[in-house]
């Protein structure tokens, strides 16, 4: 029973994507036979042409690709709002604190020597 409507949807896809094709190709034509001081010529791609044909893949993409980010999306506020009314103490601040600090002598370390290898001090007094 399926297989009769996904018949029709390949045709009806086969269809459009034959108007869009000659569309595509139509302006693509009109366009290069614009002059070149022509403010309304525009420079492109042959490659565009075909590229035509594509339509429903990238709009099936984007649609999955939305239904993905929605469902991680609120997954992900379930399981924050559950974290707030379990976990009572902030331990994340305070590994992240710990981190961060831990990173950041080490950096300043870091710099402090290469600024000091690079530019020595000197002794104003000596002058």
């Amino acid at each position: 029973m399926s297989t009769s409507y996904a018949v029709n949807c390949f045709k009806g896809y086969i269809l459009l994507s034959l108007i869009i094709l000659l569309c595509t190709g139509y302006v693509y034509r009109v366009n290069s036979k614009r002059a070149a001081d022509d403010p309304q010529k525009r420079d492109y791609h042959p490659a565009a042409i075909p590229m035509s044909l594509a339509w429903p893949v990238f709009a099936l993409a984007r649609i999955l690709l939305f239904s993905l980010k929605a469902l991680i999306y609120g997954v992900f506020l379930i399981l924050f709002a559950a974290a707030l009314v379990v976990i009572r103490k902030p331990f994340l601040f305070i590994w992240l604190n710990k981190a961060v600090t831990k990173i950041g002598t080490l950096f300043l370390k870091a710099n402090t020597f290469l600024i000091r290898a690079f530019f020595p001090q000197t002794n104003p007094n000596t002058i």
